[in-house]
């Protein structure tokens, strides 16, 4: 009974299932379709061919501070994020010890200074008696010998105090440069050990000149053949939104290496009195301009096709395809110049049309017959790659092939 019961319940919960579902459909309605543009239009626009990367902001000058004597900290009037001048006190050890010494020193000096002029005295008289013949050679030889000794006693005390007083010397730290405190992981009273004992010293501060920063990067090996020193470098900093700042290629490494799974090179970018919130540690941004050209015919670069070493578009006309060879010159990530083959308004497909293999190849543009541009947004005739592997542009930093 109960079976029968459960089966007229169990179709009307199906029913229901099947009502709610089918409004749901209808209220969808259609999956949007992502539709992909097929074709673009040949247009004149600005191109320019910037290099980018990223790295870290620096000081140019940072230098670890450490004592070159052990002792204990006795006066460390800085702490982090102080601005110290140039032959400003850092930091300065307990001399007592080196004092006592200096005192000790100089009172040996005093006590072998009269032992000298007496065996002095003595040396005298003996070589005056020696020369008479009224003294043994014997004696006359101890006199000498007693006054040279003396002498030497006194250079031994001389030289102790010289040494003593570079002790001491070394016991005043003072700023090396106008800088800016970094660290102080010690305070006051604590021992210390020089720079010339274990594990090189116990470094006291880390001060750094934040005027002039420097940016380490690590450019990408493909990239880094376009660089040389003294291109101006446009930067932005993450940490700093909307500030914007220009620095110079200082340095480029002259040997690879391996950062995050990529090979490249770095380059050191130098900065020049920088805005303050720029802290060692950020990460910035930077762009090199290596070429560019204004008001040219462009087209976007999944238009042009490459065969044989030859750069063609399909142009669409009339519904129709028709195949045609290009020359292309400054490039960026997206659109390339078009050094003759085009004008602007014409369509161009960025597919290959099914009908392709039925259209006739393309005939070789024609060079222009003067050049379209000046000389400064166009230094060289872009084409195949130059001996090396390497491009023209690549060369002469100044064109970018496609």
């Amino acid at each position: 009974m109960k079976k029968w019961l459960f089966l007229p319940v169990l179709a009307a919960a199906g029913i229901l299932g099947f009502y709610y579902w089918n409004n749901n459909q209808k209220t969808k309605g259609p999956a949007p379709v992502s539709a992909h543009p097929s074709t673009a239009v040949v247009e004149t626009r600005n191109i320019s061919f910037v290099l980018t990367s990223a790295g870290d902001v620096g000081p140019a000058d940072q230098v670890s501070v450490r004592p070159e004597i052990n002792g204990k900290i006795l006066v460390l009037p800085v702490d982090i994020g102080d601005q110290v001048k140039k032959g400003d006190l850092l930091f300065a050890l307990d001399d007592r010890d080196l004092q006592t010494q200096r005192s000790s020193c100089l009172t040996d000096i005093e006590g072998t200074k009269l032992t000298v002029e007496k065996t002095r005295r003595n040396y005298e008289r003996s070589k005056a008696l020696y020369a008479e013949r009224l003294l043994s050679q014997e004696v006359y030889e101890d006199a000498k010998t007693e006054f040279e000794m003396a002498e030497n006693s006194l250079e031994k005390s001389r030289k102790a105090l010289s040494i003593v007083d570079d002790q001491l010397s070394k016991t005043r730290i003072v700023a090396p440069f106008d800088c800016t405190i970094l660290t102080r992981p010690v305070s006051m009273g604590q021992a210390v050990s020089g720079s010339g004992g274990f594990n090189s010293g116990t470094e006291v501060l880390t001060i750094a000149n934040l005027k002039d920063m420097i940016v380490n990067a690590h450019v990408n090996q493909a990239d880094v053949v376009r660089m040389v020193p003294g291109q101006i470098v446009d930067l932005e900093v993450e940490a700093v939104p909307g500030l914007k700042f220009k620095g110079t290629v200082d340095r480029i490494a002259p040997q690879a290496t391996i950062r995050n799974n990529i090979k490249g090179f770095a380059a050191q970018i130098l900065l020049k009195n920088i805005d303050s919130r720029v802290r060692p540690g950020m990460t910035a941004n930077l762009s090199i301009s290596l070429v560019s050209a204004d008001h040219v015919v462009a087209v976007p670069l999944a238009a042009v096709f490459t065969e044989m070493n030859e750069r063609y578009v399909y142009i669409i006309k009339d519904e129709t395809y028709e195949i045609r060879a290009i020359q292309i010159g400054v490039a960026d990530y997206q659109y390339a110049e078009v050094l003759n083959g085009l004008t602007a308004g014409e369509t161009v497909s960025l597919v290959r049309p099914p009908e392709a293999a039925d259209l006739k190849p393309p005939t070789p543009a024609a060079a222009p017959a003067a050049p379209v541009h000046s000389e400064k947004s166009h230094s060289a005739q872009l084409g195949s790659p130059a001996p090396g592997g390497a491009s023209n542009a690549a060369s002469s930093a100044k064109r970018t092939v496609l």
